[in-house]
């Protein structure tokens, strides 16, 4: 890895945002340097279902989708901590990939491409000069524009002082996520929304006959069962006759879980700095709403776009600033806010119980709102 050499483009955090937004950008012509905390492959706490209105553009990026032979998901199954269940078809549906696997090959493509990636090498600040500083645990680097795709959480936002960083545990802002994946018996087409007291539970298939589980509860939770996540999953999850049964049927992989905390729905800004924040960095919809991936993937096709026209001199730093602020909150603003309402909808087993009831006994309900989670093909 060279930092000698100044950079068109620095991004900070390899995941689907900033490895989609690092291919893109050098296959304008603009020098890339990427930085990644870890070294791939590694595991991530995911849903790892994609909506298809990404598919075409994972494709383009030179994703072999369709040689892969991922399960296509079109069916959800939606449980109550009583057991109650209401299944339905999703409307555009998508498909299931591991982060482990679809992040690799992402990184492989990026290299190839000619981004220069530096892996195991964490951001420790960032100065703004005539062009930007970057200070890492390899050495300084220099790039005209700066992109962050730090995910969910990282020290920049505590340096900068974000506003979501500052707000009290709340609702939405003080969550754990805890990922498995196990062999189980579970339709290859179906995801399942398993809801439990203060959290749910996404299953769904990914590659190689392993299914995706993975979870969202409040700290709480598991400060109530002693920091003990057997504990969690067998006196609160286990409420849920349907997880109960996964739970005892199932073969976990025994490299897992892979957790994480301090998960925040609160609102965030788009830019800091004249920094372009893309996927989790902007804004995070709650998993939920089954979407994540797709927007992080969206976020960088808007923010490559723009830097292009930016670095080619079509646009000046002003418009570039404002014309993502303006393209995000246009493409994910709606989806974010529906996510946050309907996250207060599992916060208690008396209304999640009542929510899958409702669904049942009026099952149109559904897909209008599945609808208001998602976006089109891009």
């Amino acid at each position: 890895m060279n930092l000698q050499q100044p950079y068109d483009v620095a991004i900070i955090g390899g995941g689907l945002a900033g490895l989609g937004t690092a291919i893109q950008l050098v296959r304008n012509g603009h020098s890339v340097v990427l930085f990644e905390k870890e070294r791939y492959p590694f595991h991530k706490v995911c849903g790892e279902y994609i909506s298809m209105e990404c598919w075409s553009f994972l494709e383009s990026l030179g994703i072999p989708l369709k040689e892969l032979n991922l399960p296509v998901i079109n069916q959800l199954l939606l449980t109550a901590p009583n057991g109650n269940s209401f299944t339905t078809k999703l409307p555009l549906g998508g498909f299931g990939i591991s982060r482990y696997k679809l992040d690799h090959m992402l990184v492989s493509i990026a290299k190839k491409e000619g981004v220069v990636v530096g892996e195991e090498t964490k951001v420790e600040d960032l100065v703004k000069e005539d062009n930007y500083v970057i200070k890492t645990s390899k050495g300084i680097a220099n790039a005209k524009l700066v992109c962050g795709s730090f995910g969910k959480r990282s020290n920049l936002d505590v340096k900068w002082r974000r506003g979501f960083i500052q707000q009290k545990p709340s609702a939405i802002n003080n969550y754990i996520g805890i990922k498995y994946h196990l062999k189980t018996d579970w339709k290859n087409n179906r995801i399942g929304l398993h809801n439990f007291k203060n959290g749910y539970c996404g299953i769904s298939k990914i590659e190689e006959e392993k299914f995706c589980f993975c979870y969202l509860t409040t700290a709480d939770n598991l400060k109530g069962c002693n920091n003990s996540i057997n504990e969690l999953e067998h006196k609160i999850l286990s409420h849920n006759p349907h997880l109960k049964a996964i739970l005892t049927n199932s073969e976990k992989d025994e490299t897992f879980p892979v957790t994480i905390s301090q998960i925040t729905f609160d609102k965030k800004t788009q830019t800091e700095n004249d920094v372009l924040l893309l996927g989790d960095a902007a804004g995070m919809i709650t998993p939920l709403c089954g979407n994540g991936m797709s927007m992080a993937l969206h976020s960088s096709k808007i923010a490559a776009s723009l830097i292009n026209q930016y670095l080619t001199n079509d646009i000046s730093i002003t418009q570039l600033i404002n014309g993502y602020q303006h393209q995000w909150q246009k493409q994910f603003a709606k989806r974010l806010h529906t996510g946050r309402l309907l996250q207060r909808f599992f916060g208690t087993e008396a209304i999640s119980n009542l929510f899958v009831s409702t669904f049942k006994t009026f099952p149109f309900l559904a897909k209008p709102i599945i609808k208001q989670t998602h976006g089109k093909p891009f």
